[in-house]
């Protein structure tokens, strides 16, 4: 884990080698962003903030999880400690646990120090309030307790004192009780009330041990409550507790862990599960993974091109819901989870955007349609790989259904869940996939056990795994080349992903075959201009992989309502035939050309007039226009006394063919009119907000990490405690400074009293002018900062409040 040094992070960090100090720097960017830091001391300190570290936590892997909390359970302990803890004795073992240790080391998480004890960062410590189901060591849990208590401890347990300072006499108690033999001697001559007691203690403690990633809470009973206390508190079995109640006793993690036996380990799992495998080849791979993602790149095209003419309806609690799902469906002839991939991907790559009440396509989708499937499939994956949720989730916990682009708050979770389903399945071998895609599971959980698993799941992660085989990542049990270049890290990253959906997906298809059944066929994902044109001349009846279009005399006249002539249609189609086209559809253009505009229809309320009376005649005649209430103003004139667009409805629902006028006797050519909005707009309660795909997210920080490494290197490992007021008095803390940078009218006592106040926890009185001028004094506790605000409870108006720190003027005590 590198050269042993002193026990604090900074002087780790100041003796690493520079190539070391490099990788540790890039594990953890927080540290290096601008501005970047000065010295030694101001990495440490990024890197041990509780948030560093928690952001960091979701990407550990099972080992190194159960490592920490090992080595949290222990307290700072030599390797020796924690390899006996964790059963890591056996070569194969040892090497696992240094591998962790280093993969913690590399993080800054855990490190050595000059005695060979392995420290760790106080904000990963804190992670878990019971690790392993054990209390505290002995050493903090004795942390206030008086000389004299102590010297009481050592006479009770017969160990002579070996001073008279309170150093000594813990020194001596600690290594009494970090012997396991000599403990579980001392608890065997204990009464049989104590032993009673303390094993109980220690079995119910071992039962939370069961979950060794996820936090435990423990709490002791109270010391009177139980026969047999007294004797294990003289002799520090038993710790009582100042701070959590009157009575309430802790039992010291060396005590629970003699208890336990000496045959008793922590968990600690440093290989993956076994799955099973099958023989499988790269052409098998690349031609599933090519078929997935070209299905899903015409479904994707499909799906936002219903959207574009038709924007789906949101629900007034927001989201796009289950009818407007189906119909979406419906027209794009997908499945409701490609539906729901497809949305969300599309509206955080920018594609759609929320339009009032409505989601419509944005100027960003014209781009995107006119582009090959490759591209189009490259910028939803780059949005995916990055996604804060799991698009697919149907349902929540309790099983209801819940609505697309809902405003979901971010997951980290979900963003896990996709990282350890890419290490998993990067793990086979070459030609070697899973047996069953349903597998991975287990290899996730090993890989990122933080990863979310969602209540719809019937087998671990299933969700997260069928959208990697709907998008061509995961194919055949493994990963195919696209899910590879998504693994890929730095600045080529999209560029290696852009090359691998060229080389799996075929180019868009600008041809189509024409059939004497009235049908033309498009293999592979067809060109934004041939799918337009025939979507105008015909009714699509299947997609993905080859597509479908069927013409009748409706879908021709459609084409006709748009002003295109019967020429026109004919030539366009000839166009993008394989061939000539067949004579049955020429038929068909032909005879609906001829019938269509025999009639016409003016507005006047309106007006229908054509040149063949008995055609008007038979108009009027006709019983399902009735309710028109046609009339005959002369033989080649009727007036109906329904608007326009409805009589024409009913003439057309008739098997009429008319077409419109404008007031001054020319054709009106119908227009399909597309919906735009702007990108950027509000998003959606709760949504995330980006308009291009998350690149930036998947390159390195733009720091030069060799030059800072050796600028750090060359400075002190300390930078001089800053002086704020010229006394020579420096900040005791980051909050201090961080007050005193906003709150310019506190002097300084009173900015180190809110700042101590923030950070413990307790409340105080403040002298506050409002934004009015007007002055009063508020209580408050439950202290946040978030600058240049101070969020809190205020006792007198009884709700939260948020303050300026800025018009802060006073501080005393709560």
């Amino acid at each position: 884990m590198g050269k042993p040094s002193g026990s604090t992070l900074t002087t780790w960090l100041s003796d690493l080698e520079a190539d070391r100090l490099e990788r540790v720097l890039a594990a953890r960017p927080d540290a290096v962003s601008p501005p970047e830091p000065r010295s030694f001391s101001e990495v440490a300190d990024r890197l041990q903030r509780p948030a560093s570290v928690a952001a960091v936590l979701p990407g550990l892997a099972l080992p190194h999880l159960q490592v920490a909390e090992a080595l949290a359970a222990l307290g700072p302990v030599p390797c020796a400690a924690l390899a006996d803890l964790l059963d890591a004795t056996g070569t194969e073992r040892t090497r696992r646990l240094d591998a962790a240790l280093e993969a913690l080391a590399d993080r800054a998480l855990v490190w050595p120090d000059g005695e060979g004890v392995l420290r760790m960062a106080t904000p990963l410590r804190q992670a878990w309030d019971s690790p392993l189901g054990l209390d505290a060591p002995l050493t903090r849990l004795l942390a206030n307790t008086a000389s004299e208590e102590l010297r009481r401890m050592l006479v009770a347990l017969g160990i002579p004192s070996p001073g008279t300072t309170r150093k000594h006499r813990l020194t001596a108690l600690l290594e009494h009780h970090s012997n396991p033999e000599r403990l579980a001697a001392l608890i065997a001559s204990a009464p049989a009330s104590t032993r009673k007691l303390l094993e109980r203690r220690a079995s119910h403690q071992g039962e939370q041990a069961q979950s060794p990633t996820r936090p435990h809470t423990f709490r002791a009973p109270s010391a009177d409550s139980e026969a047999g206390a007294r004797w294990a508190l003289e002799r520090g079995l038993l710790v009582q507790d100042r701070y959590s109640g009157y009575g309430s006793t802790r039992m010291p993690a060396e005590v629970a862990l003699a208890l336990r036996g000496v045959g008793w380990h922590a968990p600690f799992e440093p290989v993956p599960p076994v799955m099973r495998t099958t023989s499988v080849t790269s052409a098998e791979v690349d031609r599933e993974a090519a078929a997935a993602a070209t299905a899903f790149a015409a479904h994707a095209a499909s799906v936002l091109a219903t959207c574009s003419a038709a924007p789906p309806v949101l629900l007034k609690s927001g989201g796009v819901g289950t009818r407007e799902l189906s119909r979406i469906s419906r027209a794009a002839q997908c499945d409701d989870i490609v539906v729901r991939l497809v949305l969300e991907t599309a509206y955080d790559a920018g594609l759609l955007a929320r339009d009032g009440d409505r989601v419509a396509a944005t100027d960003a989708y014209d781009t995107w349609a006119e582009q090959e499937p490759a591209e189009r499939l490259t910028a939803l994956l780059h949005t995916w790989r990055t996604l804060p949720l799991t698009p697919a989730q149907a349902r929540d916990g309790d099983g209801k259904v819940l609505p697309a682009l809902a405003g979901t708050p971010p997951c980290g979770g979900c963003v896990q869940a996709r990282e350890g389903l890419l290490a998993a399945a990067a793990e086979f071998p070459a030609h070697q996939g899973v047996h069953s895609p349903a597998e991975l599971g287990p290899m996730i959980a090993w890989h990122h056990p933080l990863a979310e698993q969602l209540p719809q799941d019937t087998t671990p992660f299933a969700t997260a795994i069928r959208e990697a085989e709907l998008l061509g990542v995961v194919a055949r049990g493994c990963l195919s080349p696209i899910g590879a270049a998504l693994r890929t890290d730095g600045a080529e990253a999209p560029e290696t992903l852009a090359a691998a959906c060229e080389r799996l997906l075929p180019a868009a298809t600008r041809t189509a075959r024409f059939g004497a059944d009235l049908t033309a066929v498009v293999t592979g994902t067809p060109s934004a201009r041939l799918a337009a044109l025939l979507d105008t001349v015909a009714d699509k009846e299947v997609g993905g992989t080859a597509s479908v279009w069927r013409f009748s005399p409706t879908t021709v006249r459609r084409a006709l309502d748009t002003g295109r002539t019967a020429d026109a249609i004919a030539a366009d189609l000839g166009a993008v035939a394989v061939g000539a086209l067949p004579q049955p559809l020429l038929y068909l253009i032909n005879d609906s050309a001829r019938t269509h505009g025999r009639v016409r229809v003016a507005p006047a309320a309106c007006v229908i007039h054509g040149e063949e009376a008995a055609l008007l005649a038979e108009l009027v005649t006709h019983r399902k226009l009735a309710a028109l209430g046609l009339r005959v103003l002369a033989p080649t004139v009727l007036v109906s006394r329904t608007p326009l667009d409805k009589t024409l409805a009913a003439l057309r629902a008739a098997g009429y063919a008319p077409v419109a006028e404008r007031a001054d006797g020319t054709v009106r050519v119908e227009e399909t009119r597309r919906r735009r909005t702007a990108v950027p707009v509000p998003p959606l309660p709760g949504q995330r907000q980006r308009s291009v795909p998350t690149v930036t997210q998947m390159t390195p920080v733009p720091v030069d990490l060799s030059t800072l490494a050796a600028r750090l290197r060359a400075a002190p490992p300390t930078l001089p405690a800053p002086d704020p007021f010229g006394t020579g008095v420096p900040y005791g803390t980051d909050t201090e400074e961080i007050v005193a940078a906003y709150a310019k009218n506190l002097a300084y006592s009173d900015v180190r009293q809110l700042a101590h106040a923030v950070d413990v926890g307790t409340a105080i009185t403040v002298e506050y002018v409002a934004a009015s001028g007007n002055r009063t004094v508020r209580v408050l506790s439950e202290l946040v900062l978030e600058p240049p605000y101070l969020y809190a409870w205020c006792q007198l108006r009884d709700a939260e409040r948020v303050f300026t720190l800025s018009r802060i003027h006073g501080i005393m005590p709560g």
